[in-house]
């Protein structure tokens, strides 16, 4: 009989059949290629860490300092001139190409200047002969001219590929208005206009007084409407802004209410046409009543004729 032993577990996995795949030989890594991995990420880690060192230690005020030198620096050469003219320089050089490509300004048209004067347009536009016409400031342009005194609107406009257009409208005269300090022509707003010659305006009505201007609008309309008034009135007077004068051929005086002044113009009407009163040796008429009226001789007499007499 024969005794078996018992094989020890170190004995059993030892007559094992190998494993192929663990049979293989493992390989080590490369060494050349994870130290020089290992190498840069240390040299980046300490360069972070470095700066992160150099930040926390107090260096941002060298930073500030950087800053208000780069400040300076910037504002020494824009102060200095150098900037604008280096900006300059290019627009110029720009203008010159896009002026030998054909789109120089040549040409301005100008429409509806009756009284405002083409030098005074042209200044007013500030355009250069040969300037590109992208460049020109219309807009700017524009208000320049509605700073001149007659002009009451404008319209600048490019017209390709080398032409400015300028279209005027012009302020209305409406009255001559004279003052210590010239003749006026105004609106009939009252806004003056500008000095002018009484010479260029003979259909004009002519003001007189402290602020008449302001006021005179619907007296001129009034005494336009009764012919024989106004074809002999010479001025109309404003008198302590509260009332009117009318100065008629011959130097003849009438003075106007201050309230109910359109009627007593029927009266003047009807004393000039029918009664004759120019004719007669008046200086004044005084209407400011409302049911009677006077007559002032040159004499200095003062007469009352009755209503529906003859003067």
């Amino acid at each position: 009989m024969r005794s078996v032993k018992r094989a020890r577990p170190q004995e059993i996995e030892g007559r094992r059949k190998p494993d192929r795949r663990s049979a293989r030989p493992n390989r080590a890594p490369s060494g050349r290629n994870t130290a020089g991995k290992r190498r840069r990420d240390n040299s980046v880690s300490l360069s972070i860490a470095a700066l992160r060192r150099w930040y926390a230690a107090g260096h941002p005020v060298l930073w500030l300092t950087a800053l208000l030198l780069l400040a300076a620096l910037l504002g020494g050469i824009f102060a200095g001139g150098y900037a604008r003219r280096a900006i300059n320089a290019g627009g110029r050089a720009l203008n010159s190409v896009v002026a030998d490509a054909g789109f120089g300004i040549s040409s301005v048209r100008l429409e509806g200047n009756r009284r405002t004067q083409p030098n005074d347009i042209l200044g007013a536009l500030g355009l250069q002969p040969g300037e590109s016409i992208f460049t020109a400031n219309v807009q700017s342009a524009r208000s320049r001219l509605l700073a001149l005194p007659w002009v009451f609107d404008a319209e600048v406009r490019r017209q390709y590929p080398d032409s400015i257009s300028v279209s005027i409208v012009e302020r209305l005269p409406f009255a001559l208005w004279q003052t210590g300090e010239g003749l006026y022509v105004v609106e009939r707003s009252g806004r003056a206009i500008s000095i002018a010659e009484g010479s260029r305006f003979p259909h004009l009505p002519l003001l007189l007084g402290e602020h008449a201007p302001e006021s005179a609008a619907d007296l001129v309309d009034a005494v336009a409407a009764h012919r024989a008034v106004s074809a002999r009135v010479k001025a109309m007077q404003r008198v302590s802004g509260r009332r009117w004068n009318l100065i008629l051929d011959g130097d003849v005086m009438v003075q106007l209410p201050e309230d109910g002044w359109s009627r007593q113009l029927d009266v003047l009407e009807h004393l000039i046409v029918d009664k004759g009163v120019l004719e007669r040796d008046i200086s004044e008429i005084d209407l400011r009543a409302r049911d009677n009226y006077f007559f002032v001789l040159r004499n200095g007499q003062k007469q009352q004729p009755a209503r529906g007499n003859s003067a």
